[in-house]
C-alpha cells in the first residue's frame, strides 16, 4: 500500500505572514505600536529574514507602516481614513452585489448560511477571532459570487486595513447579535435575487459597524 504523502509545512514567510495577520486581528499587535523585529523574531522563533519579508507584504496592505529612523509599526488609522476606506467599499461592494445577484450559483447561498452560523457559534463562544474570520468568509462567499476577481482583490485590500478595527467593534456583545441579526437580513435578500434589498442591507451592516467605530476613534 502506497504511504499517505505528508502535507508539505508551511514556508518560514507563510508562517510568519499568517502569524502576524492573526496578532493583528486579534489585538495582540494594537494600532500604533511599534514592531520590534528581534523581539517578534524569538517569539516566533524564525530569524529576521522571513520576518522582514512579511512586512513588506503586510506594508503593501497597509495593515503596518514604517517610519523613517522609528521602523514598523501597526498602521493607525483616522476617523477620516476610516470612512474613506468604508466609502469605497460601499461603491466596490454595491457592484460586487448586484453581479452576484445575477451571476452566483445556488451554492454560494449555502456556504453563507454555513459561514453566517460559524459567527454565530463563535458570537456565542464569545471566539472574537473566530468571529472575524467567520465573518470575512461570509461576506467573501457573496463576492466572489459576482465573478469578479480583481473587484474582489481591490475589495480583500480594504478589509484587511480595517482588520483590527472589526475586532474591536466585535468586543462589544450588542454589536455581536446585531451582526447575527444583519447577516439573516442580507441572506434573505440574497435567496429572493432582490439586489436593491440587498444593497440596502449591506449598507445599513456597514453603517452600523461606522459609527461603532466612530465614537471609538473620537475617544482615542
Amino acid at each position: 500500500m502506497a504511504e499517505t504523502p505528508h502535507k508539505r509545512p508551511p514556508t518560514a514567510q507563510a508562517f510568519v505572514l499568517a502569524e502576524l495577520r492573526r496578532m493583528i486581528i486579534a489585538g495582540e499587535l494594537e494600532p500604533g505600536q511599534p514592531l520590534r523585529q528581534d523581539a517578534l523574531a524569538d517569539r516566533l522563533g524564525v530569524s529576521r529574514v522571513p520576518l522582514r519579508e512579511a512586512f513588506k507584504i503586510l506594508e503593501g496592505e497597509g495593515q503596518i507602516v514604517y517610519e523613517p529612523h522609528r521602523g514598523f509599526k501597526v498602521a493607525r488609522l483616522s476617523l477620516e481614513d476610516l470612512l474613506e476606506v468604508y466609502r469605497i467599499r460601499q461603491l466596490l461592494e454595491t457592484e460586487a452585489a448586484h453581479a452576484a445577484v445575477e451571476r452566483a450559483g445556488g451554492e454560494v447561498l449555502e456556504e453563507m448560511k454555513e459561514a453566517a452560523k460559524a459567527v454565530e457559534r463563535a458570537a456565542e463562544a464569545t471566539d472574537i477571532l473566530a468571529m472575524t474570520e467567520a465573518n470575512r468568509r461570509f461576506h467573501f462567499v457573496l463576492l466572489s459570487g459576482a465573478r469578479m476577481p480583481r473587484l474582489e482583490r481591490l475589495i480583500q485590500v480594504l478589509w484587511d486595513a480595517t482588520d483590527t478595527y472589526r475586532f474591536i467593534y466585535y468586543g462589544v456583545p450588542a454589536n455581536r447579535q446585531r451582526v447575527e441579526e444583519e447577516h439573516n437580513l442580507i441572506i434573505e435578500a440574497f435567496a429572493d435575487r432582490d439586489a436593491e434589498r440587498l444593497v440596502k442591507n449591506l449598507n445599513q451592516h456597514r453603517d452600523h459597524a461606522v459609527d461603532a467605530l466612530r465614537t471609538f476613534l473620537d475617544r482615542q
